[in-house]
């Protein structure tokens, strides 16, 4: 196994990104996206990150390629809602079950620790015991489930909400 690197994403980065992101929408519930992304909606989406402030995106490489990545999103467009972030985090499947999530949180927490951030907020396709277990771990508490909130493959799915007190 290649040591993992942990840095800010660039803009290099967001093939690999979309590529992580749209085996999770074709494959999996954990996004309730069900049409694949294209390059230059993620470029659009990955134009709201910068290295510092609160809104970032760090990626976790191995051998050069990218094999996870997180990051804090605005949550809502209002300015009420600034002092909230939206975390997002998405491993490729081969990466899953190292630690490595753990990793990724550590490093975004720590980098937006001294931003104007009251809470992060995440939400969790259920069921998902790895990510429920991530976030708990990580300093997250369970604020509801959202009963069947988003239908794909066929049937409907739950939604765990989860907070993190940032200040």
């Amino acid at each position: 196994m290649s040591e993992t690197e942990i840095r800010h994403a660039t803009d290099s980065d967001v093939p690999s990104l979309l590529d992580i992101y749209n085996h999770y929408i074709l494959h999996t519930p954990v996004t309730f996206e069900v049409v694949p992304r294209t390059l230059e909606q993620r470029r659009n989406w990955f134009s709201q990150f910068s290295r510092s402030g609160r809104h970032q995106c760090f990626v976790a490489c191995e051998g050069g390629s990218v094999v996870g990545w997180v990051s804090s999103a605005r949550f809502k467009e209002r300015a009420a809602y600034d002092t909230t972030v939206e975390a997002s985090i998405y491993l490729a499947p081969a990466a899953t079950g190292r630690g490595l999530g753990r990793r990724l949180y550590c490093t975004l927490f720590e980098a937006i620790a001294g931003e104007d951030i009251h809470r992060v907020f995440a939400g969790v396709a259920l069921p998902n015991d790895a990510s429920v277990a991530l976030h708990k771990s990580m300093g997250f508490r369970l604020m509801g489930v959202q009963p069947e909130v988003g239908r794909k493959f066929g049937r409907f799915w739950d939604v765990a909400q989860f907070f993190k007190n940032m200040d």
